[in-house]
């Protein structure tokens, strides 16, 4: 596939992933979980993840600029003749499922904002949330380099919309700023850390996103640089737009009532502006939660084609269009499931679910791996090197298992059961081709 992707539209694919529907359906869920304006410090927990997180990708991602990311970082990292198999393959399995349900949750999301436009009963929202998701993979089927024009005018959109936010409530507050800030510290720490891993669940799912130029490492000019470029960029703007949105939307509606709001964006603009103004706003989310599912299913879409065309995966995912020159069989898999995904479950569940099944194989699997390839590679083997390593890959580690528990017990072993699962699976398909471990 072509590098026609450059420094500006990596960013914005990865922006437009990590916003989506995310914050504005989370906010509210958030400060529940704390009760009360403590709910900052997890979308500061949020950005303090994603940073550590980041050094770890940035190096594979700098070192193996290929097309699916995790998929060629973990197969790579463990051996790709033994256990890296192993690794990848898992990494794929759980892909056919957990992509979907990242392109369901936001497609939810969406239908869930729509019913402030107009009265939707169930049948309705989920038609609506389907529609979404085929139109979605209508835009998609299409040569990469207009894709990346695409992206640029959806990254307006979020630009636009946070910035409303922000500028509306910080400039027109309703309730002192110093009172909410004042107030994030008057609970004792014991009662936040109970609090804050719960809730971190819920921010770190809104900052997911900022590797989404790995699973596109194929197709970015001058990778080495621009891959780790992109994700730094991404997370320092998203996190300072979050806080900045989170301050000014309880700076106007009083927490008590934003907890319990099903569209907090359209309530604050209303607030402000009256009902007109919050219909327009709220379109405007919608635009940013369609922008991000397109940013999703781009990046996913690669992973089953890089798995196939490398041998380990069905063939079938490894065509390209004859002229376009995209993987048109994952993206249409993809995309299908998270169709029918959209139909049968609900948004806090798909949240916790996504979180719960990416952690130990990507996020804690990755992070070992680099500790493995450092062992085994030179330094100069890695064009971007982190500062004070192997620190941020330990603190990675760490916290990664301390948010994976915090899913809770049926999440967690729901994460693990398609793990089990996908290894059984693996062993199957190892054994009819005779390959690793039975050759």
């Amino acid at each position: 596939m072509p590098r026609r992707l450059n420094l500006l539209q990596g960013t914005a694919l990865n922006m437009i992933d990590m916003v989506g529907i995310g914050p504005f359906v989370v906010l509210p869920l958030v400060i529940k979980t704390l009760g009360g304006p403590q709910f900052l410090w997890a979308w500061i927990l949020g950005a303090v993840v994603s940073v550590v997180d980041a050094f770890v990708w940035s190096e594979l991602g700098a070192a193996f600029p290929q097309a699916g990311g995790s998929y060629k970082f973990l197969k790579i990292s463990y051996g790709e003749q033994r256990w890296g198999r192993l690794l990848s393959f898992l990494y794929v399995w759980q892909t056919l499922i957990q992509a979907p349900l990242v392109v369901a949750s936001g497609a939810i999301g969406f239908a869930q904002y729509m019913s402030y436009l107009m009265p939707l009963d169930d049948w309705q929202r989920r038609a609506v949330s389907g529609g979404v998701v085929i139109l979605i993979i209508i835009l998609l089927y299409r040569k990469i380099d207009s894709i990346g024009k695409i992206g640029l005018i959806m990254w307006g959109a979020v630009l636009i919309t946070l910035g409303w936010i922000i500028i509306g409530g910080l400039s027109n507050p309703q309730i002192p700023l110093s009172e909410t800030l004042g107030s994030m510290g008057t609970v004792s720490g014991g009662l936040i850390a109970a609090g804050l891993g719960q809730a971190s669940v819920k921010t770190i799912y809104c900052y997911l996103g900022y590797y989404n130029v790995c699973h596109l490492g194929g197709e970015i000019k001058n990778p080495t640089r621009n891959i780790p470029a992109s994700m730094f960029i991404s997370i320092a703007g998203i996190a300072g737009l979050y806080l900045l949105m989170n301050i000014s939307v309880v700076s106007v509606v009083p927490w008590q009532q934003a907890q319990n709001s099903d569209f907090i964006v359209s309530t604050f603009v209303e607030t402000l502006y009256g009902p007109s103004a919050a219909k327009l706003a709220t379109i405007l989310v919608l635009l940013v939660a369609f922008s991000s599912l397109f940013a999703v299913l781009l990046g996913y879409s690669r992973v089953p084609y890089a798995a196939a065309a490398d041998g380990q995966f069905f063939r079938i995912f490894a065509r390209l269009h004859p002229t376009r020159q995209f993987p048109y069989v994952s993206l249409l898999f993809l995309g299908g499931l998270g169709f029918v995904f959209s139909l049968l479950f609900r948004l806090g569940d798909v949240i916790t679910a996504i979180l719960a099944m990416r952690i130990v194989i990507q996020f804690v699997g990755q992070a070992v791996g680099l500790l493995l390839l450092h062992r085994r590679r030179k330094a100069s083997e890695f064009p971007f090197r982190m500062p004070l390593y192997p620190l941020p890959v330990l603190l990675a580690i760490g916290i990664w298992l301390f948010i994976f528990f915090s899913t809770g017990t049926t999440f967690m072993l729901s994460g693990l059961t398609v793990i089990g699962l996908g290894v059984v699976a693996f062993l199957v398909s190892a054994g009819v081709r005779r390959q690793w471990p039975f050759n």
